[in-house]
């Protein structure tokens, strides 16, 4: 099959179109400033890592804001936040749209006056609880913010119940049809007495819950963990980097990969998850046949198939067969498995070369970046060292490291561009684009891909010069390259995000695909929030 029907060749892919012109015009005009700002598609999200000892002033400051704004107590605040999952705009959203009543009636807020017939302050009143219907002293019941009151034995009890059950962030009151939601300081006293163990339990569960419940705050992926947590403030679908080092997707906790969005990327890894669709491929999709051992590839259809040679077999067991079938079984033939999957479904050649091309270009810039990350990086350093130890008019050599810190983050984001565009490109969308529509969107995408990937080879060639022996002369003239092409190569990157962003999914119905913004500065790095 041609490969031109993807973009260039593989030949010319990895030879050609990467000559080194002195007269580019690239090169012709003067350097820009070296990186003084982020350039971004959109707002980077700040973000904040979340350790053990921070993690009571994280939740705290969130509880202050909903607090301040609705004048309540700390726990009905923490009740409304666990309901709406630590969202404050969530809970700010729903009182301006739906009012306070609404607001705290979906949560389980009650701010009932008490009922005081029965003040805890006269020793000689004595309560029937309605559950052990046994007579108590006032002082011996508990009454909770819905007027419901009650043994104290018998609330304990229940509380104990709801905690070992894992019930223990949210419990309601006992009373029958009653929906409000427990005071957590009565709960954790009334624990307290019988088992602080467990009321111990309760306020880790009520503290994690600021974690397990928030879809702003997530772990950190790390193996070994961490112990850290990391909170965005704005947009959840980001790329952050961990106090650890640990540096992920906070949407899908993998990886990172964008431009190519979370669901492609899942789809990516289960496709490629043995980093060889080839061999996936054929032995999923192909069988040998049983007569002339030539590979026989099944697109479709019963399970009954026949080789060029003119030889019938078995799809599931391979052995050879007569031509007399139907749907459910083969004349002649018990292997006893013809009628477990006689509609199942197999890619066809077409998708396996189109899937061949991508992975293998995918696989050429990953592994072009696990060798700059361990090999060039300390070539690098070790050309500034010893640039450093000489006597030069030129002092600062930053533009190095600056030039191999856009040369990993372009590479790997047109490393990933490859699964966005097998899947955008491929069957995926092909409800919502027409043929000439994907044939349009494909020719611009590719377009800017080729003239990225020009670039990232350029700089990656000016970055292995040895350009540490270089006359002064000669090395400024490199690195007034190296930072041009670093702009260039931030230019183009963000042109692609831009295509990708604007002009590829934001005209799709499927709300499906996002992905992150990109950051000229690379992943951000999640600042510490410091303990109270």
């Amino acid at each position: 099959m041609s490969d031109s029907m993807y973009g260039s060749s593989d030949e010319e892919y990895y030879n050609g179109a990467y000559d080194d012109d002195e007269s580019d015009n690239e090169y012709d005009r003067d350097p820009e400033p070296e990186y003084d700002s982020d350039v971004s598609c959109g707002k980077a999200p700040s973000c904040r890592v979340i350790r053990k000892e921070s993690l009571l002033a994280a939740q705290k400051e969130d509880l202050q804001r909903v607090v301040d704004l609705l004048s309540l107590k700390e726990h009905h605040a923490r009740t409304l936040l666990i309901h709406y999952q630590w969202d404050v705009d969530k809970v700010f959203a729903v009182f301006v749209e739906r009012g306070k009543e609404k607001l705290y009636a979906e949560a389980g807020v009650s701010l009932e006056e008490k009922d005081d017939q029965h003040p805890a302050s006269e020793p000689s009143t004595e309560i029937t609880c309605e559950i052990c219907f046994e007579d108590f002293p006032a002082e011996e019941t508990t009454i909770m913010d819905c007027n419901h009151r009650f043994c104290n034995d018998c609330w304990t009890e229940y509380f104990i119940v709801k905690i070992n059950d894992g019930k223990s962030r949210r419990i309601t009151c006992m009373a029958q049809k009653c929906k409000a939601i427990c005071d957590e300081g009565k709960i954790r006293d009334l624990v307290t007495a019988k088992d602080p163990n467990l009321a111990e339990k309760f306020d880790r569960f009520i503290l994690e819950s600021y974690i397990e419940d928030n879809k702003r705050v997530k772990w950190c992926p790390s193996v070994p963990h961490c112990g850290n947590a990391i909170r965005v403030e704005d947009d959840e679908y980001c790329e952050v980097e961990c106090a650890c080092g640990k540096q992920f997707c906070f949407n899908c906790l993998c990886e990172l990969h964008s431009p190519c969005s979370c669901v492609m990327w899942d789809l990516w890894l289960k496709k490629c998850d043995d980093e060889a669709p080839t061999v996936t491929w054929m032995s999923e999709k192909t069988k040998h046949c049983p007569k002339c051992h030539k590979i026989v590839e099944k697109d479709g259809g019963c399970n009954l198939v026949q080789c060029i040679c003119g030889q019938p077999f078995c799809w599931l067991c391979g052995e050879a067969t007569g031509l007399e079938h139907s749907w459910s079984s083969i004349q002649g033939h018990t292997c006893g498995r013809y009628k477990e999957s006689h509609l199942k479904s197999a890619d066809t050649v077409e998708d396996y070369w189109r899937l061949t091309h991508y992975y293998r270009r995918y696989k050429a810039h990953i592994d072009s970046l696990k060798i700059e990350a361990s090999e060039s990086k300390q070539k690098i350093l070790n050309k500034v060292r010893i640039l450093e130890s000489k006597e030069l008019q030129l002092k600062d050599f930053s533009w190095a490291m600056t030039g191999f810190d856009r040369l990993s983050l372009s590479r790997r984001a047109v490393a990933c561009s490859y699964p966005f565009a097998y899947y955008y490109f491929g069957d995926l969308f092909a409800n919502e684009i027409t043929k000439e529509e994907r044939e349009i969107k494909q020719n611009l995408f590719e377009d800017q891909q080729q003239q990225l990937e020009t670039n990232i080879e350029r700089l990656s060639m000016f970055l292995e010069e040895p350009f540490a022996n270089y006359p002064e002369d000669k090395l400024m003239e490199t690195r007034m390259k190296i930072i041009t092409l670093s702009t260039v190569t931030d230019d183009l990157c963000t042109k692609l995000y831009e295509c990708i962003d604007n002009d590829l999914l934001v005209p799709l119905q499927q709300a499906t695909h996002t992905i992150a913004r990109y950051r000229s500065k690379g992943v951000e790095k999640a600042s510490e929030l410091l303990p109270n």
